[in-house]
């Protein structure tokens, strides 16, 4: 495997310890050092736990029991960044063994719960879907029977979001019954195929199948692989096709992916490849081979999608070696530009424009992409890809 260059930068000597107390969540609001990172190589492994630190130094509330909108004291709550914190946390535990992170899964967990109301359900099937999968993944690595549940709860909820209605599909949310979209389809086949391995369900597996054709069928480019985002959003029937997003591309490469793997098709690969394929050489995604989204709230998340999917992809054995090396490079670069141009150091903060310092407060969503960056390349590192 042809090994690409290193460019890491590691942490101000200075930077203190790397986990501070978890009493309580800490707001900083005057910590964006806008210095020059030192020229101290470092690698990923390490980088990613001085990005789970900051994690749980600057967003996580014990009180509340889960991660904090901004690293500036907003507690607000939203429940698909909880998701995605779930799984930043499962990504942690599988490299470290730490006991540490599966105390925070556990109480992020137990927090969400209380926060929701007393339940998991929620008003967007997609929502429900991301909290469902890093479930099924806290469950695979624990084998604690709380998260298998959760996952199977949410599931038989997310089937009610499927009707015949644009001839299949499920839709964003309960209260707009008549708009399907990627989100809420890509991650729904992903879990299907998921549901299938763990139990060997059929039934599981036909969900995954369909609702990844209706997905295929209607909100996909046959020609690129490019993919969109929804369909009769305004009650038009119309497809959003310029609403472009590294979100969308993720789950479609992750769907496909999955079924590969299933079944050995070699339509599935060749469909998870071309989209992939396309992100890396469109300038709609990428600039000088950056990943080039630089939204926050929600969208701050949605670079972390598409880096964990593509690595998915990456380290699957029958990519080609040209294609693999290539989505590799792809993620280093990503890293690189992240760690050298878009962390505040010491604080270990990151930027939603990963070439530019973040300025004023950081909100979770675009901290959890930078950490699933890191540990994607971590991951690599360990396989000796890099």
């Amino acid at each position: 495997m042809h090994k690409t260059k290193r460019l890491l930068y590691a942490l101000l000597l200075a930077s203190g310890p790397l986990l501070a107390s978890c009493e309580s969540a800490s707001p900083v609001s005057n910590n964006q050092d806008t210095s020059p990172p030192q020229d101290e190589l470092a690698n990923w492994a390490e980088a990613a736990d001085k990005a789970q630190a900051s994690l749980v130094t600057h967003f996580w509330s014990p009180n509340l029991g889960y991660f904090q909108k901004t690293n500036t004291g907003d507690t607000a709550f939203n429940y698909w960044w909880q998701a995605h914190a779930l799984d930043a946390l499962c990504d942690a535990y599988s490299r470290t063994k730490d006991e540490k992170y599966l105390t925070l899964m556990s109480e992020l967990l137990e927090g969400v719960r209380k926060t929701n109301g007393g339940t998991f359900s929620n008003n967007y099937y997609d929502d429900m879907e991301w909290m469902a999968l890093a479930c099924l993944r806290a469950y695979d690595l624990t084998k604690d029977e709380k998260y298998k549940a959760t996952a199977e709860v949410l599931w038989e909820d997310i089937k009610t979001g499927w009707s015949d209605f644009m001839g299949g599909g499920i839709s964003w949310k309960k209260d707009q019954r008549d708009y399907k979209n990627t989100p809420a389809n890509a991650p729904a086949s992903i879990l299907a195929s998921r549901l299938y391995q763990l139990n060997g369900d059929e039934k599981n597996l036909a969900w995954a199948k369909k609702i990844y054709d209706w997905q295929k069928e209607n909100l996909v480019d046959p020609t690129t692989g490019l993919v969109w985002d929804g369909k009769n959003r305004e009650g038009n029937n119309q497809i959003d096709k310029d609403w472009l997003f590294t979100y969308c591309q993720g789950v479609y490469i992750g769907a496909a992916l999955e079924l590969y793997q299933i079944t050995g098709e070699q339509a599935y690969l060749d469909e998870a490849t071309r989209t992939a394929d396309y992100v890396l050489n469109s300038p709609h995604f990428t600039e000088n081979g950056v990943l080039r989204e630089r939204g926050g709230g929600d969208g701050g998340l949605f670079k972390g999608i598409l880096v964990r999917y593509l690595t998915e992809l990456a380290l699957e054995e029958d990519v080609s070696e040209e294609k693999r090396n290539a989505y590799i490079a792809f993620l280093e670069k990503n890293g690189e530009t992240l760690w050298e141009s878009g962390t505040s150091k010491p604080a270990i903060l990151f930027s939603s424009d990963w070439d530019t310092l973040p300025k004023g407060a950081v909100e979770s969503s675009t901290q959890l992409s930078g950490v699933m960056l890191l540990e994607s390349l971590a991951r690599l590192d360990s396989l000796e890809l890099l």
